[in-house]
């Protein structure tokens, strides 16, 4: 009753598992009879109006491809109030009353920024499905992308370990994850790796050079040959290369004689055909979205498991799904601040598990 012609579009990193999000709500809302746009290449196409009609022919396959097949795109100009009024109008000229965005952090804060510029006279209802293989969102306990991004780096860290133990090196692996150190953390748990280094952590220069050496001693002791597994979050205030050398020169001084490699593992993380758990979450928060349009809910988030002692009473189950929940973005936007800040429950628990792991094996 309340949708009767939507759009959906995907902004900012791509993520493994958007296809999956895009296809359930195309295939979705065409059963239902309604009309679906995609809008390519995320804000950016939303101001030029590039938008095309998806049938259900269009995403049948898409669940197992990685990336997105809308494009995606970053876009500055979106910042602006005169272009958000502009986006309003292109989404009214095409009919459009309700739109899914399917993006991180910064692509949620867009989708918030859209429906308060409509003020009390809303004309399209906007809710957003978090994707971001960095799991930086707050208020989610997962993002699309996030489950493949982790087996990519585990299948990645499993094959260095070859060489490492082969040649007894120590080997630094740089992961993605912008200024959130999540998938450096659970990478280190899933692989047994001997020390992670995380931006939430604070610790200086000096301090991280410290440790990787002081780790690299105990493991020697502990087991005189093999690997040394370091991982590194690049939001790490220093860069792993320099890290390398500055713990070379610090094992010369302390005599200690190791030989060290790095590998950037970079996009590679990002890239990928999605895993199952991608695939069926996609599908669930875009199923979640189509319900929360249709039932006339706008500037929500659909949250997976979320920690309900944080969102108050602006979480309502989804009726769709019981593990989907409707979030506010206001509220989702300031928890992710304090996530990536490292103020909220779950940074503050992250690295606490993590000190008492390293704390273990030293």
């Amino acid at each position: 009753i309340y949708v009767n012609k939507i759009a959906v579009l995907t902004s900012g990193g791509d993520a493994p598992g958007m296809n999956a999000a895009v296809r359930s709500v195309v295939l979705l809302a065409r059963a239902r009879g309604l009309q679906v746009l995609g809008v390519e290449r995320g804000y950016t196409g939303l101001l030029e109006s590039d938008f095309r009609e998806l049938v259900s022919s269009d995403v049948d396959l898409v669940l197992r491809d990685g990336g997105t097949v809308l494009g995606s795109a970053r876009c500055l100009e979106f910042h602006k109030p005169e272009a958000q009024d502009r986006a309003l109008v292109n989404l009214q000229n095409a009919g459009v009353d309700s739109l899914v965005v399917v993006g991180g952090n910064g692509s949620l804060a867009g989708a918030r920024a859209l429906a308060k510029r409509q003020g009390n006279q809303t004309t399209v209802k906007i809710v957003g499905i978090p994707a971001s293989i960095d799991n930086d969102i707050g208020l989610t306990r997962s993002s699309l992308g996030v489950d493949t991004a982790l087996n990519t780096i585990v299948e990645a860290c499993d094959k260095i370990s070859d060489t490492a133990i082969a040649h007894q090196r120590t080997f630094f692996v740089e992961v993605m994850g912008r200024q959130c150190g999540y998938l450096a953390m659970a990478s280190y748990v899933a692989v047994g790796a001997d020390l992670v280094l995380f931006p939430e952590s604070g610790k200086s220069e000096a301090e991280l050079v410290e440790s990787v050496v002081s780790a690299i001693t105990a493991v020697r002791k502990r087991r005189p040959g093999g690997r040394v597994l370091i991982i590194v979050a690049e939001g790490v205030a220093v860069s792993t290369h320099r890290l390398k050398g500055l713990v070379d020169g610090l094992c010369v001084e302390k005599h200690v004689c190791e030989d060290t490699r790095v590998t950037v593992l970079g996009h590679v993380v990002r890239g990928g055909r999605p895993s199952a758990f991608d695939r069926m979450l996609g599908s669930r928060l875009g199923n979640a979205a189509l319900s929360a349009l249709s039932r006339g809910k706008n500037s929500k988030m659909i949250a997976w498991m979320p920690p309900l002692e944080l969102t108050g009473h602006t979480a309502e189950r989804s009726p769709v799904d019981p593990h989907c929940y409707e979030v506010c973005l206001d509220d989702v936007l300031s928890e992710t601040e304090r996530l990536l800040s490292g103020k909220s429950p779950a940074a503050s628990w992250r690295h606490s598990a993590v000190g008492e792991i390293e704390s273990s094996l030293l």
